[in-house]
């Protein structure tokens, strides 16, 4: 969570044209980046795994609340896409959600707000649990959202 970078790679006679633009977007990595990147890569391994057991425990306790109508979450059976998880991946991360079964807006303002052991806003891949309660159909235009349970 203290940098964010990537790689882009390109065919051949693609790579100059590639480079040029990002010099001038600026998309160059300092030392420091670049710096905070290899210390986090040491024990990246180590945390993915550990994100990935800690949430396929809370995914499997959330699937036998009687307040949860489905968990998505892509390594359970249950969820659409499943057989694409397994096809192309080797785990599962720490993102996930679910769907409450029924109340409002102030009932899942109620829930977020009464969690003592996250936090709330949005991140990805820092050392705290964070939730946040997203209606996606709201974000959609073109199809309706894929639906568990």
């Amino acid at each position: 969570s203290d940098v964010m970078l990537g790689s882009v790679t390109a065919a051949p006679g693609h790579f100059g044209r590639l480079r040029d633009t990002s010099f001038q977007l600026g998309q160059i990595a300092s030392p420091d980046d670049s710096w905070l990147a290899s210390r986090g890569l040491r024990t990246m391994a180590v945390r993915l795994k550990q994100h990935q057991a800690s949430a396929l425990e809370i995914a499997h306790w959330l699937k036998q609340r009687p307040e949860v109508a489905a968990v998505l979450h892509p390594a359970l059976p249950d969820c659409p896409g499943h057989e694409t998880f397994l096809r192309d991946f080797k785990g599962s991360s720490e993102l996930f959600s679910f769907v409450l079964n029924g109340g409002n807006e102030a009932a899942r303002a109620a829930l977020i707000d009464g969690l003592e052991h996250f936090g709330i806003g949005y991140s990805w891949g820092g050392f705290e649990s964070l939730a946040l309660p997203v209606d996606p159909q709201r974000y959609r235009s073109v199809t309706k959202r894929a639906h568990a349970g």
